[in-house]
C-alpha cells in the first residue's frame, strides 16, 4: 500500500509515541509491557514520557489528537491519574485560528455576509476548541447571541487521522494480548462516530431542542436553544448565557451562591432523567462547559457529545446504578454480565469477587471521592480484565457520571450522590411505567392479543394436523447420545417384551376355544401353555423394573 506524505507523518508520529510511552506508567496500567510487546531490556533503556509530556505531544499533533486527549481526560478506566491531570488543561486554551476564515465560514454556511445577519460580530473569540471556536454576536433585532464556527478543513484532517489510527487499532487488536482484552478498534470506531456528530452542527442544534424540551421542568436549568435560520454544518447560532464557568468561580463566589445544595441535587436528577427516561443525555458535562449564570441557574454548553440509551438497557443501568448505590456488589456484577458479552477467557467467579470489593470499598463514600461515575468505569474495566466486553452505554455513562460528580463538587462538597439515586428512581420507575403505558402502546398490545385469540384456533388445527398425519418433529439436543441411545433402546426393548406378552395372553384366550386331544388341567395344553408363558414373562418384567428403578434412585448423582 502507498502511503501519503501525511499519512506517512502521522504513522512516524504514533510510532515515536508508542515508544515513548509503552516504556512508562501509561502501558503498564493498561496491562504488561509483554501485552505490547516491550521486554524489561527495552524499558530499562531510555527515559520515559511524563503525563506533561504526553499532553503536549497530543497538542502538538493537532484538533483530532487533542479531542482524543479530552476523551481520555474523563477515562481513569484507561490511564492512571496523573495522566488524567495533565490531559484536563486540554478542556481550554486552544490557539484560535484568523477572523477571515471565521467570516467566510459562516458567510457560506448561513448564506448572507455578516454585516446583513448580525447587528454585532465580534471578530476576537471568547473561547477556543479543538474543533472550533465561539464567537459573540447581536442578532439584528438585538437578541445577543454566540456564533459556533468550525475549524477550516477539520473535517479531512480528522478523516485522515481516522485511517492511520484505525490501522494501527486492527495490529494491536489482533497481534497483542491488551488490544484483545479492550478492543481498539471497537473503542476508536465509537470515537470516530463521536466526533462525526460533533462535526455536524445542525445535530448539535437539534440536540439543544430536543434536551431543552426534555428538560424544561427543571427551572434551575437552562439548556441555550438555536437560531435556526442561523445553523448549518459548520455554523451554530444560539442563546447567548451571561455568566461563568464553573471553574471561574472564586472561594468568595462559592460562599455566595444559594441554594448550592438544590443546584446540585435538581443537576443530578436532571441527568438520571436523561439518561434513565430519555434515553438522550449530554454526555460531557465537563467543569469548562458548566456555567453559573447570572441568574444563578446552572446552563449547560457544548451538547455535540450526546449518548443515546435503548430502553432495555436504560433498565440495567437502573439497575446496576441502585445495586452499586447500595453497595450490593454480587447483584451489580450479575447485572453486567446480563448485559455483557462473554469472551473466551471470560472468568465468572473472579469478577464477582473483585466487583464486590471495589463496590463495598465505595460503598457510603462521600462525593469528594467521585463515587458513582468512578465506580462504573471501575466496574467496566474490571470486566475487560476478566474477559467482559461491556456495552459502550455503560463506559459513557460512567464518564459522564464521574465529570458531573466533579461539578458537583464544586456547588455543594457534602452532596451526596448515593442519596440522590434512591431518592429519585421511585418517582423515575413511576415516570417510566407512565411512559410505557401511553395510548399508543395499549393499542398496540390489544391488537397482538386480538391477533392472537383470532389466530390461535388456526395454529392449533395446524398442529392437529400435524400429528395426525405424523408431521409432527421434535428436535432434541442430545448432551451426551449414546446414553440417550441406550436409554431409547431399553424403552423399545419394555415395549417389545410386552407386546410380545400380550400377545400370548390373547393367543391363549382365542385357542381356548379349540377342541384338542390334549388337555391340561382341564384345558387345552397349547392355549394353558401359552398362559404360563405370558404369567412368567409378565413377573420377569414387573421384576425387573422394579429392580432396574431401585438402583437408579440408589446412585449417586453426577
Amino acid at each position: 500500500m502507498k502511503l501519503s506524505a501525511s499519512h506517512l507523518k502521522r504513522y512516524q508520529q504514533i510510532a515515536a509515541l508508542l515508544w515513548k510511552y509503552g516504556r512508562s506508567d501509561l502501558v503498564r496500567h493498561l496491562a504488561s509491557d509483554q501485552a505490547f510487546g516491550v521486554s524489561e531490556k527495552d524499558s530499562s533503556s531510555g527515559t520515559p514520557g511524563t503525563p506533561e509530556q504526553f499532553a503536549a505531544d497530543l497538542e502538538a499533533m493537532g484538533p483530532t489528537y487533542v479531542k482524543l486527549g479530552q476523551v481520555l481526560a474523563g477515562r481513569p478506566d484507561l490511564l492512571p491519574e496523573p495522566y488524567l491531570q495533565a490531559l484536563a488543561r486540554l478542556q481550554d486554551n486552544v490557539k484560535p485560528f484568523p477572523f477571515e476564515e471565521v467570516e467566510k465560514i459562516v458567510t457560506e454556511g448561513i448564506g448572507v455576509r455578516l454585516s446583513k445577519a448580525f447587528e454585532y460580530f465580534s471578530s476576537e473569540p471568547i473561547a477556543a476548541a479543538s474543533l472550533g471556536q465561539v464567537h459573540s454576536a447581536t442578532l439584528r433585532d438585538g437578541r445577543p447571541v454566540v456564533v459556533k464556527v468550525q475549524r477550516p478543513g477539520i473535517r479531512q484532517q480528522i478523516a485522515e487521522d481516522f485511517e492511520v489510527l484505525a490501522t494501527i487499532a486492527t495490529f494491536f487488536d489482533n497481534h497483542t494480548a491488551v488490544g484483545r482484552r479492550y478492543r481498539f478498534h471497537s473503542v476508536l470506531q465509537e470515537f470516530r462516530t463521536t466526533i462525526q456528530h460533533e462535526l455536524n452542527y445542525e445535530r448539535e442544534a437539534q440536540n439543544l431542542l430536543k434536551v431543552g424540551e426534555n428538560l424544561k421542568e427543571f427551572e434551575t436549568i437552562q439548556i441555550p436553544q438555536p437560531v435556526s435560520d442561523y445553523c448549518s454544518g459548520s455554523v451554530l447560532t444560539m442563546d447567548y448565557v451571561r455568566g461563568r464557568k464553573i471553574t471561574k468561580l472564586g472561594p468568595l463566589a462559592r460562599l455566595e451562591m444559594t441554594g448550592s445544595t438544590s443546584l446540585a441535587a435538581d443537576l443530578f436528577k436532571a441527568y438520571l432523567k436523561q439518561v434513565l427516561l430519555d434515553g438522550l443525555f449530554h454526555a460531557d458535562p465537563h467543569p469548562g462547559n458548566v456555567f453559573m449564570t447570572d441568574d444563578g441557574r446552572i446552563a449547560l454548553l457544548d451538547l455535540g457529545m450526546v449518548g443515546h440509551v435503548a430502553p432495555g438497557m436504560q433498565e440495567h443501568l437502573l439497575k446496576l446504578l441502585m445495586a452499586v448505590s447500595d453497595g450490593n456488589g454480587e447483584e451489580a456484577a450479575d447485572i453486567v454480565i446480563r448485559f455483557s458479552e462473554k469472551m473466551e477467557d471470560f472468568n465468572a467467579p473472579e469478577f464477582r469477587r473483585k466487583i464486590s470489593q471495589l463496590v463495598v470499598r465505595r460503598r457510603d463514600q462521600e462525593l469528594a471521592q467521585l463515587n458513582v461515575g468512578r465506580s462504573l468505569l471501575d466496574v467496566s474495566r474490571n470486566a475487560h480484565d476478566n474477559g467482559l466486553f461491556v456495552p459502550s452505554e455503560l463506559t459513557l455513562l460512567g464518564k459522564t457520571l464521574l465529570q458531573l460528580d466533579e461539578v458537583g463538587r464544586t456547588l455543594d462538597p457534602s452532596f451526596d450522590p448515593n442519596a440522590s439515586i434512591r431518592e429519585n428512581v421511585s418517582q423515575l420507575m413511576t415516570q417510566r411505567m407512565r411512559k410505557d403505558l401511553t395510548q399508543g402502546n395499549a393499542f398496540s398490545t390489544l391488537l397482538e392479543m386480538k391477533d392472537f385469540a383470532s389466530n390461535l384456533p388456526g395454529r392449533l388445527n395446524r398442529i392437529m394436523d400435524a400429528v395426525t398425519n405424523s408431521e409432527l418433529e421434535v428436535k432434541v439436543k442430545a448432551v451426551d447420545a449414546k446414553m440417550m441411545v441406550d436409554g431409547m433402546q431399553k424403552i423399545a426393548n419394555r415395549i417389545t417384551t410386552g407386546l410380545i406378552l400380550a400377545a400370548l395372553i390373547v393367543g391363549a384366550s382365542l385357542m381356548m376355544r379349540i377342541e384338542t386331544p390334549s388337555r391340561l388341567l382341564g384345558y387345552p395344553s397349547l392355549a394353558i401353555i401359552c398362559f404360563l408363558v405370558a404369567a412368567t414373562g409378565g413377573l420377569w418384567l414387573v421384576v425387573s423394573i422394579f429392580i432396574h428403578d431401585q438402583r437408579n434412585k440408589n446412585k449417586p448423582p453426577r
